[in-house]
């Protein structure tokens, strides 16, 4: 925590009725960085003011949300990484993850997959195990989508609750995955976060296939099942929708999260969390530029 006369002169302001001073001083705060936070948490708990203790909020709110833009634009000038960029998403909502449980609890599953696993193995067998470590061991249960709940979609409460939705669920499968070099990406289905087997090789040898041959099968993420691309072909049937090669193109790390980003806007009220909807679309924007 930082002491200086500067920082005390200027959380004294803060109760200014004065909406002109306020503004000045948590300008003033914000520019200060994230290193001011302890001497904002500490003067939270000084107070008694209920609506002073909200004004303190809702600037340590803003201090991690800048500094939480910095870290997204640092990640997206780097190779963009994927269980990186998972937890900068659950930072948005939960700043004080503990990142340490989080990659402790992905090596512990990484490593009981790598020990069951080989090259030897078919591609529907190399999933067997995947699913079987996630799903059976682990004991991970898949959850619906709800709007009203953010946890299902963050990695670090997937791993906490041993539960997520499609999206929490999918992106730890992708994870795993990407750290033992099993060939499984998302592909954009309607409506759907499915996870597709890619074969490596099917490009080189048949540059000019179409997008959905060089998938062998699909994997929701749900529960591990694996589907055939005839149980596709029936899902595009049901929706009265005929496939698209877009469709079956794999998504980039980013790609996922945009993805987990605009699925986290429609978790927020329009009504009261307007704000929270805007700086959600602002990372978005950050990201796509």
């Amino acid at each position: 925590m930082q002491e200086n006369k500067e920082i005390q002169a200027l959380l004294k302001l803060i109760d200014d009725p004065d909406e002109v001073v306020y503004e000045t001083v948590s300008n003033k705060l914000i520019s200060l960085g994230k290193e001011v936070i302890p001497n904002l948490e500490n003067y939270w708990e000084t107070i008694a003011n209920t609506e002073l203790q909200e004004k303190i909020e809702i600037l340590i709110h803003q201090l991690h949300f800048e500094d939480l833009k910095k870290e997204f634009v640092k990640w997206n000038a780097d190779n963009p990484d994927l269980l990186a960029g998972a937890m900068l998403v659950s930072k948005y909502i939960y700043p004080a993850i503990d990142t340490t449980y989080i990659f402790k609890e992905i090596e512990k599953l990484r490593r009981n997959i790598w020990l069951e696993i080989n090259n030897y193995l078919t591609p529907m067998e190399q999933i067997n195990v995947v699913g079987s470590i996630i799903y059976n061991y682990y004991k991970l249960k898949g959850t619906e989508i709800s709007y009203t709940n953010t946890d299902g979609f963050l990695l670090n409460k997937t791993l906490e609750n041993q539960q997520g939705n499609t999206f929490g669920n999918g992106t730890l499968f992708l994870i795993l995955c990407g750290l033992l070099d099993v060939p499984v990406q998302a592909v954009n289905i309607p409506n759907q976060f499915l996870l597709g087997y890619f074969d490596q090789h099917y490009s080189i040898l048949n540059p000019v296939g179409h997008a959905s041959e060089k998938i062998k099968f699909f994997i929701d993420p749900i529960n591990g099942q694996m589907h055939s691309h005839k149980d596709v072909e029936n899902y595009f049937k049901r929706i009265g929708l005929p496939p698209n090669a877009a469709f079956f193109k794999p998504f980039d790390n980013k790609d996922i999260i945009l993805l987990l980003l605009s699925e986290l806007v429609k978790c927020h009220d329009r009504d009261t969390q307007q704000y929270k909807i805007n700086e959600l679309r602002s990372i978005i924007e950050l990201l796509i530029i």
